[in-house]
């Protein structure tokens, strides 16, 4: 079933009812991504996602393949590695860029500590899984050189802007990217035309500026889908990005008006490493 906002009150049902889908995995056995992204090892909260962030759409517009290398960069809380580390497991490699433990921030910290129990608590889905540790300019091999077929990173870029370092994580996918391998971005989308402060504080940041710095590290710009666009999200909020849900920054002040939006307008944007 193609999982839409007109369809969510349906699989709603089908979950009160028991008809979920089970992730478990038998070897051979390939689960696909519909049957993943509603399995019980998610919880309702992150179920509750699908319909905004279009997993099926998003993946199969990048041309991922269970047997594939993956890397998912800035994997963060996992909403994302709950669909590709089990989707990946019996043919492919996952591998989860995360935070470094040698991170100043103790809140990178913690969250790589999540991250890091949440995927040995579940071996049967997770244990194949490799961890990696990427820290521009210092710790940047998120795979072996030249080895992945596909690089993936969801809602980060506005991250690295913040932190100046934008270019340096670029270079990391490209130097672990094979000739031809494939570098998908979901991203907030800016308005045409805003500025370098708005992208340092907003969370949104222009199509334009993501293409150049792909471009910048080498990257081909193959194609883009509107599959994650949001017509509703005007995007200046007074707290950015945050403004919007999953975070309602702003707590109860104007929170129906915001969650009348949705989750933000997001860019889905597709690059080539040149080579085969």
């Amino acid at each position: 079933m193609k999982i839409t906002l007109k369809t969510f009150p349906l699989l709603v049902l089908l979950l009160g009812c028991g008809q979920h889908v089970h992730a478990d995995h038998h070897e051979g056995a390939q689960l696909t991504i519909e049957q993943i992204m509603v399995g019980d090892h998610r919880s309702a909260a992150n179920i509750a996602r699908n319909p905004w962030r279009h997993p099926v759409e998003t993946l199969e517009f990048f041309g991922l393949e269970p047997a594939m290398t993956l890397i998912e960069v800035g994997p963060s809380g996992a909403w994302y590695t709950e669909i590709l580390a089990p989707y990946m497991r019996d043919h492919g490699k996952y591998y989860g860029a995360h935070f470094s433990p040698n991170s100043p921030s103790a809140f990178q910290v913690r969250s790589l500590e999540a991250f890091e129990a949440k995927m040995t608590a579940n071996p049967e889905l997770y244990g194949r899984a490799t961890i990696r540790h990427l820290s521009p300019p210092h710790e940047m091999a998120i795979a072996p050189t030249e080895s992945a077929d596909m690089a993936l990173t969801f809602r980060n870029v506005h991250n690295w802007i913040m932190a100046g370092l934008e270019h340096e994580y670029f270079e990391a996918f490209y130097a672990a990217l094979k000739p031809g391998g494939i570098l998908g971005v979901v991203e907030h989308r800016a308005l045409p035309g805003s500025g370098m402060e708005v992208m340092r504080t907003s969370g949104y940041v222009t199509e334009a500026y993501v293409k150049e710095i792909a471009g910048a590290a080498g990257f081909e710009f193959v194609s883009s889908s509107q599959i994650n666009t949001n017509p509703n999200d005007p995007t200046g909020h007074p707290e950015g990005v945050w403004t919007l849900p999953p975070d309602f920054r702003l707590g109860d002040t104007d929170r129906a008006r915001y969650a009348a939006i949705g989750e933000s307008d997001r860019m889905t944007l597709k690059f080539r490493k040149p080579g085969n």
